[in-house]
């Protein structure tokens, strides 16, 4: 089948470069001329491991294809994907739709025959309803349809989670319309992955629900660990027998310096206003994001505290600036909160990110910051070094060289990655999460 894809993002381009390797004929639309040339010259605008290959080789196969004009793509297609962002207004705090009802308006006044538009975008409950108002009134002739396909993509594993997920969630309320997805999906279908269907608006909640609950695990074991600072006990062995329970599993359950990127934070603020708006206000994802806002400054404290109390004119390398490994993305990343509350308590910052330097530019601005081009670099002269994001090359790192290029002896591990009792018996003042 035919299927348009619109918004090249992380979602938009990482969902059609996955159709069409399930061998549907996908053309991807962006009003970002600069994306669609760096796309059309074979480079990929976003980091996400695998991705490059996947669109090369659709590319070569002609069935992926890449344009500026919706008009164009349209023409003979079956379906189009709605995936542009839908950012939290910063007023409100409110997913903003902006961009999903200008695509929606604009698909109806190019179509020549019934399309099913499908909503991949995290949109809140009853935006699927929305979006088929504004077809039917656009274009009252042509009879479209609606479906809301979710996704649960994971950053640096996206390939993987888009071709063989836990399950695919499907809200449509047509015969016509689970036809086509069935179409869309019937590779999937036939290699027994599970499909659930149901009703447009119970398949947007169980994005916002999923995605709340994995943000209220994370957000319970940075918790968990604050408590097993304050009683000698250890987190890693604490997660090991709460995970041995089926009920509860492990996954989602290492302490860190808090959740970011782009989905979480942006859908736990979401779900309070659905929850809000349908009159049952949600106290436990409210008291979430509290608590991940107070676990990054907390985080910013643990290392001043970690370096004696005072981090006054004191050199501070930060390793990692993403908010998760294997992507570039920092979107309410840890980095952003951590790095300027140590500029503010008098560190001298200098920081390093095997991929997200480019994109960290854009968020940390303060001129003092001291880019470095490796991890050796941004350790040699400092006082301390922070862990922030778990990339493998810092879990790599040798402690007995690394040593030697310290000024100081502090370490503080905010992802539990490095060897504590190594680091401790070679003289390190080793801080980690929970233990």
């Amino acid at each position: 089948m035919k299927l348009v894809v619109i918004g090249t993002g992380y979602v938009g381009l990482v969902s059609g470069a996955c159709f069409s390797d399930m061998g549907h004929h996908v053309i991807c639309v962006d009003k970002d001329e600069r994306k669609i040339r760096i796309l059309e010259d074979g480079g990929i605008p976003i980091y996400e491991p695998g991705l490059e290959d996947v669109v090369k080789k659709n590319r070569e196969s002609g069935r992926l294809l890449f344009t500026t004009s919706l008009q164009v793509a349209l023409k003979g297609a079956d379906a189009v994907l709605l995936a542009v962002g839908t950012p939290t207004d910063d007023n409100t705090g409110r997913a903003d739709l902006t961009y999903v009802f200008a695509a929606t308006k604009e698909i109806a006044e190019n179509i020549e025959k019934p399309v099913v538009v499908i909503t991949k975008s995290t949109v809140p409950v009853g935006t699927g309803r929305k979006v088929l108002k504004i077809l039917q009134e656009t274009r009252p002739d042509i009879i479209c349809e609606v479906a809301s396909n979710p996704e649960f993509l994971r950053e640096g594993s996206a390939i993987n989670d888009f071709m063989y997920p836990d399950r695919v969630i499907i809200g449509a309320e047509s015969d016509n319309t689970k036809n086509i997805m069935q179409m869309l999906y019937s590779k999937m279908i036939g290699e027994g992955i599970p499909v659930l269907f149901t009703n447009i608006t119970t398949a947007e909640l169980i994005k916002y629900a999923s995605n709340a609950f994995l943000a209220m695990k994370i957000a319970f074991v940075n918790e968990v660990a604050d408590i097993c600072e304050g009683t000698s006990a250890d987190i890693d062995m604490v997660v090991k027998g709460m995970g041995m329970d089926s009920r509860i599993s492990g996954k989602y359950m290492q302490p860190g310096p808090g959740y970011g990127g782009s989905c979480f934070p942006k859908d736990t603020k979401a779900l309070t206003h659905i929850a809000k708006d349908a009159g049952y206000p949600t106290r436990i994802i409210e008291a979430v994001i509290d608590a991940n806002d107070r676990r990054k400054i907390n985080m910013a404290n643990k290392v001043i505290i970690a370096c004696g109390g005072d981090v006054k004119e004191k050199e501070i390398a930060i390793l990692g600036l993403t908010f998760k490994a294997n992507t570039d993305d920092m979107r309410y990343s840890p980095s952003l909160v951590i790095a300027p509350e140590l500029i503010k308590a008098g560190a001298n910052i200098r920081v390093y990110d095997p991929v997200g330097m480019n994109e960290a530019r854009k968020e940390l601005t303060d001129t003092s910051i001291k880019w470095c081009d490796s991890a050796n670099e941004a350790l040699a002269g400092v006082d301390a070094f922070v862990i922030v994001t778990e990339w493998q090359e810092f879990k790599e790192l040798n402690l007995e060289k690394t040593k030697d290029l310290l000024r100081g002896n502090v370490i503080v591990d905010l992802r539990n990655l490095l060897n504590g009792k190594q680091a401790v018996s070679l003289g390190y003042h080793y801080v980690s999460i929970g233990r």
